[in-house]
């Protein structure tokens, strides 16, 4: 639509005054207490519902707080009603008001013989952080966001997505987490705030780390060179096979270490020698992506206990590598599925290693057995 900005700044004024402007009834407007903020200034037109709201969207994302709004072609017999329910969407629907957006106040009346309306908005957010939302088309760009903050350590995103689909974020930055060992030092706890009802959404993610920020940072400059003399030690020529095994002696030999667990485990295992399985697991897979060998990590119990190792590619191959296991067996092992008695894992996740896996075999009973109920 074509809006028809109008130089009234004297009426604006007398608004934020309280003073009376118009020739009908109204009730006097409270000036918000917040620092006033700049946005358009006079008079805009309205001609119907539709040109309102968009009059309204246009002043929150400027964070404005005042305007009149000449509605001299609006249907009068609707107008009320349509300020009703534009004001229910701005606060409800509209993704960026229903992040912003406190209250919205109007008044009727009349301004140089035109029917007008006078807005006012209170907002629970600041100009600054209503300029600072970030747009994006749809939930890749969102993740990319995401991904770029927990590198950084940030404790807070807000984005405005196009695209919004319904997305398990504390599990979207577990997962970040556990592949970059060598980025996120510590993975937070999310909260998560989600706004507007309707296809577009702003998202805000709240991080909470028991690190300081600096502290995270300083633990991440401090890996960084690791895990980059971990890719020089397997540089050049040389099997599969062998640079596992170099990246396994590169690993195991830092430390006589001690198995705990830890909140920053890259870290706790690369600078002080403490870690548990999952640590040396995505450490290890880290290491293994940084000097193109691929390794996933896999999830399980050991013993009915919970554990955590790689399965790696070895030529055409898939073998299972429990470095913890590696090392009590003295030196570095690649086992097959069938070596990995004790173990349990979600076989259907993952690749079959040195064959078939061999699967649990059907207890057998005696059909003459009576079998009580539950």
């Amino acid at each position: 639509m074509k809006f028809k900005f109008m130089a009234l700044l004297l009426a604006a004024a007398l608004l934020l005054t309280g003073c009376s402007w118009m020739d009908g009834e109204y009730v006097s407007v409270v000036p918000h207490q917040e620092p006033a903020v700049s946005g358009p200034t006079g008079a805009v037109s309205a001609s119907d519902y539709h040109e309102f709201i968009d009059v309204l969207e246009e002043l929150v994302l400027a964070g404005s707080e005042s305007c009149v709004i000449d509605v001299g072609g609006f249907p009068q017999k609707t107008l009320d009603t349509g300020m009703q329910s534009a004001n229910r969407y701005i606060r409800e629907v509209f993704p960026m008001g229903a992040y912003a957006v406190e209250d919205i106040g109007y008044e009727l009346g009349t301004s140089n013989g035109r029917p007008a309306v006078a807005v006012s908005i209170s907002y629970r957010r600041s100009r600054t952080e209503i300029q600072r939302i970030r747009k994006k088309a749809d939930m890749d760009g969102l993740a990319a966001t995401v991904r770029t903050a927990l590198d950084d350590h940030a404790s807070r995103v807000a984005v405005l997505v196009n695209q919004y689909t319904e997305t398990d974020f504390d599990q979207l930055i577990q997962d970040y987490a556990r592949e970059n060992p060598q980025k996120v030092m510590e993975a937070p706890q999310v909260s998560e705030g989600i706004y507007g009802s309707g296809r577009a959404r702003v998202v805000e993610l709240s991080f909470t780390y028991q690190n300081s920020r600096e502290a995270l940072r300083q633990m991440q400059a401090q890996v960084k060179p690791v895990f980059e003399a971990a890719a020089l030690y397997v540089s050049g020529q040389g099997s599969q096979r062998q640079k596992l095994s170099q990246l396994y002696g590169f690993l195991m030999e830092r430390f006589d270490y001690k198995q705990e667990t830890s909140i920053t485990p890259a870290y706790s295992l690369l600078c002080h020698g403490v870690g548990d399985s999952r640590a040396f697991a995505e450490v290890y897979a880290a290491m293994c992506r940084r000097a193109g060998l691929e390794s996933m990590v896999v999830t399980g119990t050991k013993a009915g206990e919970p554990w955590t190792w790689n399965i790696v590619r070895d030529g055409e191959e898939y073998y299972h590598v429990d470095l913890l296991r590696s090392s009590g067996e003295g030196g570095f092992r690649e086992y097959t599925d069938a070596e990995m008695t004790g173990y349990v894992w979600d076989y259907s996740t993952y690749p079959a290693c040195g064959g078939l896996p061999q699967m649990p075999e059907p207890a057998q009973t005696d059909p003459t057995e009576s079998t009580a109920e539950p």
